[in-house]
């Protein structure tokens, strides 16, 4: 079963690691935390709609997302690739003479990513995000909408090579985890909080 599984991960990451006519610097960028600076600010400006246009829920519903990617981070980066030890698909010795690789303009090296790969930080991260913000906006096309967003930036992970299919989605089992449950903190909190002012 579970050779089947590995089997079928290697298969599909053979298939979506394929380049295709300006891939590399749209994959790239799209992998990269600055080309998404104005959907950043567009996400804060929700949020502090969704506030009321009050800073101080405003402020403690950013508080909970820097909390969902500091720990989305840690727990993929620190505990779960270091326990696991799968070699991402650059370091993989069956695949990575096989691999399509991105060379950064200016880099003389193709960018390979550490040494461990599952679970993806980045899917992590950004599902993480889709989850919390998305729930936080109301659901339905928001959630819809920031989830997309988020499996864009876990395929371009796998078109960039440094990462099998099962890191990405093991990525977003937690992200979603994470995203959930620190929604729902803030969720009841804030309720509480309304209920005692009335």
């Amino acid at each position: 079963m579970v050779d089947s599984l590995i089997n079928l991960d290697f298969e599909l990451f053979k298939l979506l690691n394929q380049p295709w006519p300006g891939g590399d610097t749209i994959m790239w960028a799209v992998s990269g935390i600055w080309w998404w600076t104005p959907i950043y600010f567009f996400l804060l400006w929700k949020v502090w709609q969704v506030s009321g246009k009050e800073w101080d829920k405003t402020i403690f519903r950013v508080l909970f997302l820097v909390v969902c990617i500091a720990a989305t981070d840690m727990i993929s980066a620190r505990i779960i690739k270091p326990g696991v030890q799968r070699f991402r698909p650059s370091h993989s010795i069956e695949l990575r003479d096989n691999v399509h690789l991105v060379t950064p303009s200016g880099q003389t090296q193709p960018y390979r990513g550490g040494r461990f790969g599952f679970v993806s930080s980045h899917m992590a991260n950004y599902t993480g995000i889709a989850l919390y913000l998305g729930l936080l906006f109301g659901g339905g096309s928001w959630l819809l909408g920031l989830c997309i967003w988020s499996v864009i930036i876990g395929y371009s992970r796998i078109y960039l090579g440094v990462h099998f299919p099962l890191d990405i989605a093991g990525g977003a089992i937690l992200g979603a985890f994470v995203g959930y449950v620190l929604w729902r903190i803030q969720h009841k909190f804030l309720g509480q909080a309304k209920q005692a002012a009335a």
